[in-house]
């Protein structure tokens, strides 16, 4: 009985298939997307370091000036480098993103899981608790705590946050349903192995791979939430640069410099949709079926 638990173990799809990078490489959407994800990283990290001016300086004799050597796309209504603003504006949102996702990610894993291992009253009380915070999306939830505790980057992460959760634990409790219903988890309980540890050594591994492709959108959704809620004055505050903040500087003078909209919508466009790509790229790559048909 010990060899027939071990041997699917040993084959759990959740560990990507020999010659994972070679098909990768193949894959448009997944290069395509990785090029531009990693574009956006590296902004964020070079803005720790360096950018061509402070974001925070401002030179209101040098404001909307056009692309010159010294500003390379200009200067906004306060005379701040566009440049600059978009660097920085990359590391806010990043940062709101990945922390937000983690939240999601942390609580909504951790609750499909344990709705998929107890079932019976647990199961539907998350469930039902799932349902109840799908009626408060991000940006309503920003309200409310802007009201609490004010605006700011902490109240857009908790909102954004908050708002992944439900999502992240639907997924995880019908993935690890699924396993739960395989010959090998069948196996395991026969051979004694209890709840937790069959979650952990089990399920959790052979959903990998669908909660990776998972929160690569999530990341993507957090980008348009952060931004939204910043626009709307919920979430980054000056003089802390943010794309959501970039847009609703900018709505004002569309007429007399539109670029200064052009700039900062390009920058979320090209970050939602590098995640988007590469999502999609994962996807393809870690599914098993697609993979034998590759």
């Amino acid at each position: 009985m010990a060899a027939a638990v071990g041997l699917p173990t040993i084959a759990a799809p959740a560990r990507p298939p020999s010659g994972f990078w070679r098909r990768a490489l193949r894959q448009r959407s997944f290069v395509l997307g990785g090029v531009l994800s990693l574009l956006v990283l590296a902004s964020a990290l070079l803005s720790l370091l360096w950018t061509p001016w402070s974001p925070y300086e401002i030179d209101i004799a040098a404001k909307l000036r056009p692309p010159s050597a010294a500003h390379w796309l200009g200067t906004d209504s306060f005379g701040r480098d566009i440049v600059s603003l978009l660097l920085a504006g990359a590391r806010s949102t990043i940062m709101v993103g990945i922390i937000a996702v983690s939240i999601g990610l942390t609580f909504g894993v951790t609750l499909g899981l344990i709705a998929s291992a107890r079932r019976g009253w647990t199961e539907e009380i998350i469930m039902r608790f799932s349902d109840f915070t799908f009626a408060f999306p991000a940006v309503l939830s920003a309200i409310m705590l802007a009201a609490v505790a004010g605006p700011g980057m902490v109240t857009s992460i908790v909102a954004i946050g908050i708002f992944q959760i439900p999502t992240l634990t639907r997924l995880t409790r019908g993935s690890a349903n699924a396993i739960w219903a395989r010959e090998f988890v069948l196996a395991a309980r026969a051979a004694g192995k209890g709840g937790f540890r069959i979650t952990i050594e089990h399920v959790l591994p052979n959903i990998l791979s669908i909660l990776i492709v998972q929160v690569t959108i999530q990341f993507a959704l957090s980008i348009l939430a952060e931004a939204a809620l910043s626009y709307l004055g919920l979430g980054t505050q000056p003089p802390q640069p943010s794309w959501g903040r970039m847009l609703n500087d900018a709505q004002t003078l569309l007429f007399q410099s539109p670029m200064l909209a052009v700039y900062p919508g390009a920058a979320i466009a090209i970050a939602v949709l590098g995640l988007n790509l590469l999502g999609d790229g994962l996807r393809d790559l870690l599914d098993p079926r697609l993979a034998r048909e590759r």
